[in-house]
């Protein structure tokens, strides 16, 4: 997440969510049937679960099989995952790639698929690698992937004569232009905790380098380093520009703003301003990497999460699940899915690309050409750290960025308390 409505504010700490178990209604039995295989999905919102569906769909007609689709919105099924894999999940679940996948390999709770990996093609190492337990097994089919990356209309840079920038002198320098033209510089939007993760998480690539970033990701750095007060002190002066309340706005009504016009930029990834302009306005979305903080880092760092599937170790049906997994690593299947989804690019490298819209090439080109890639902040942590420190700290930096000695201070006590529970 990483997409959590749940954890909005201070309110819950690590162990307080008490919801009901939403996610077990579709776990099957002993007697579950060999030619209906479930889905757990995270695809609440309308458009992705549309393309889900079409793909599910060439699936059941070629193989005779059922797919019986579990539904959740995307913030629960993050937020209640653990319990969902311990209790009775479905054979196969959308998830994540890299430390989000081995945190729960690692927990004993999912199906070692490298026999399937044997008779994979058409992935790169890194995809394998993004794939791959610590244990050095594949747990992960990956299905598609999403740059990161600060959007913007053409039609509004050209109206106020704006330029790209590529430093962060110039970025500062556009934020304050937009706002003395009376325009919103950046649209944000952090209610479900996880939007503005996006920001630190290149703020410190590009201020300390992805090697870094990745350290203090897994613990081993600390986050009372100066360098990390580095990067809250760098965001907090571009504070001022921000939509203000942002804490109760959601990222959807963040990006309308940028559909709207009301708004000149905004951190986010290809889907989410994506999926709020329409047809005709596309032609007119735009982006361009974060600009650049310090010259040996350059804008050498990515950020763009891979989502695939995973197969649960309580899966009832193995085989169907093993069948449908095989099928989704398809070229195939990634296409079916796109056609409906023009705010993803496929991974798989025999997916045809001629289909591709403005901002897909785009997209391919910033990840093929960049020297790192990363996950997302929720991504390449321990997910108990993300959802009950970070999402927490974060809100409270938005709502306060004057307290920055304070506030690395805690996120390094929880960090240490949490990192040290393994």
């Amino acid at each position: 997440m990483s997409r959590r409505s749940l954890l909005r504010g201070a309110a819950l700490g690590a162990g307080a969510v008490t919801l009901p178990s939403l996610l077990t209604a579709c776990g099957g039995g002993p007697g579950a049937d060999a030619d209906t295989i479930k889905m757990g999905s995270n695809a609440s919102d309308p458009i992705p679960k549309k393309s889900y569906g079409q793909a599910f769909a060439a699936y059941e007609k070629k193989s005779k099989k059922t797919i019986k689709v579990n539904t959740v919105d995307h913030n629960t099924f993050q937020e209640n995952i653990n319990r969902y894999l311990q209790g009775t999940p479905d054979d196969v679940f959308m998830w994540f790639a890299g430390y989000r996948m081995q945190f729960f390999a690692k927990k004993g709770l999912l199906s070692d698929i490298s026999d399937l990996w044997e008779g994979f093609d058409g992935f790169s190492d890194a995809l394998k690698k993004q794939s791959t337990g610590e244990d050095g097994k594949q747990y992960f089919v990956p299905y598609y992937y999403y740059p990161w990356a600060v959007f913007y209309r053409k039609s509004v840079f050209e109206k106020g004569g704006y330029e790209v920038p590529k430093t962060f002198d110039d970025y500062r320098a556009l934020a304050r232009k937009m706002d003395k033209d009376g325009l919103v510089p950046f649209a944000f939007g952090d209610k479900d905790g996880w939007p503005a993760m996006g920001t630190f998480d290149y703020l410190n690539m590009r201020a300390n380098g992805y090697d870094f970033h990745i350290s203090l990701m897994s613990g081993e750095e600390s986050w009372t380093d100066p360098r990390v007060k580095n990067v809250f002190d760098l965001w907090r002066g571009l504070m001022p520009y921000h939509q203000k309340g942002a804490n109760g706005r959601s990222w959807q009504e963040a990006c309308q703003a940028l559909q709207q016009k009301k708004a000149g930029m905004a951190v986010y990834g290809l889907p989410h301003p994506g999926q709020q302009f329409s047809q005709a306005d596309r032609e007119d979305l735009d982006f361009f990497p974060f600009p650049e903080i310090a010259p040996e880092h350059g804008q050498d760092a990515v950020e763009a999460p891979i989502d695939g599937f995973l197969m649960a170790k309580k899966a009832r049906n193995t085989s169907g699940a093993k069948d449908l997994l095989k099928y989704l690593a398809t070229p195939e299947a990634e296409e079916l899915y796109l056609k409906s989804d023009p705010n993803n690019v496929a991974v798989h490298e025999d997916a045809d690309a001629a289909s591709y819209n403005t901002l897909q090439k785009k997209a391919a080109e910033l990840v093929s050409g960049a020297k790192q890639i990363s996950q997302f902040m929720d991504r390449d942590t321990r997910p108990d750290f993300a959802s009950t420190v970070m999402i927490r700290a974060i809100q409270e930096f938005i709502n306060n960025p004057n307290d920055i000695d304070g506030l690395v201070k805690d996120i390094e006590r929880q960090k240490k308390d949490i990192f040290a529970a393994d």
